[in-house]
């Protein structure tokens, strides 16, 4: 596997990007360019992580709320995740990353409405309508788990990638999204595993943060820094070992001071 994380300077072309980038350790990273960005720069990105060895592990679509119940509102979901899947299949990244979206007012909103078939029918015909209308031959669509929406267990995303049943549609794995319970924090080995028998062949990038269940009730379980948490990271990264090795481990939700560490 390849280890990357955010780019935490500002780096005003290619090489200075990839210079960060070695200055840190990583063979991975997060694309380093909008959509907006011109062809030209963003060709000049793509051969610089080739020749440097460097995979773009991943293009975000965050903020695109493709399930809304307000049809402008989804429909700019849509066209703005197809954009963001057009730059990563130029720039050669392994997937597109979005959230599912919420059928709430709001892209992440919990709510009631986010769990009934409704809810999941939409997601499968929004990754259909976006995989669709961008036809990618390099890159995957991926949604990432979340515990208030779908997909919220392992079983719910293999069922999810059955339903869309797209070649072009992969995973991608963060388990601590998936670390909803008490049970499951104290065995989250068990669900990691689950995770990679279900869809692991699948997966097209993974997160790197960690689980902590604070000591207050009734229940609150916290996002932490890598190796601050109960994430069983020797049984994630075992699995990881098992995939293509050149799938990204992506650090995300640190402060500066924290990813050297």
């Amino acid at each position: 596997m390849r280890l990357g994380g955010p780019d935490l300077d500002t780096c005003e072309n290619p090489q200075q990007w990839i210079a960060a980038l070695r200055t840190r350790g990583y063979t991975a990273a997060y694309c380093p360019v909008t959509a907006d960005a011109d062809e030209a720069t963003i060709d000049a990105y793509a051969a610089a992580a080739e020749e440097a060895d460097i995979v773009i592990a991943e293009v975000g679509a965050w903020q695109g709320n493709p399930v809304s119940p307000d049809e402008k509102v989804r429909r700019e979901g849509i066209e703005f995740c197809q954009s963001q899947l057009s730059l990563a299949d130029r720039i050669g990244a392994r997937c597109c990353v979005n959230i599912a979206g919420s059928r709430g007012t709001a892209w992440a909103q919990p709510c009631a409405e986010n769990f009934t078939q409704e809810a999941f029918d939409a997601i499968v015909e929004s990754i259909r309508e976006i995989i669709d209308g961008v036809n990618p031959t390099r890159t995957y669509y991926t949604v990432e788990t979340m515990p208030t929406m779908y997909p919220h267990t392992p079983e719910c995303y293999q069922r999810l990638l059955e339903a869309v049943d797209r070649e072009r549609c992969g995973a991608h794995m963060d388990p601590v999204n998936l670390i909803t319970s008490p049970d499951k924090y104290y065995d989250n080995a068990a669900v990691i595993v689950e995770c990679f028998r279900r869809f692991g062949g699948r997966i097209r990038s993974a997160h790197a943060k960690d689980t902590l269940l604070v000591k207050k009730l009734t229940v609150c379980i916290e996002e932490a820094p890598v190796g601050e948490g109960n994430l069983d990271f020797a049984t994630y990264l075992r699995e990881l070992d098992r995939l293509d090795p050149d799938t990204p481990l992506m650090m995300e939700h640190m402060k500066r001071e924290q990813y050297p560490a």
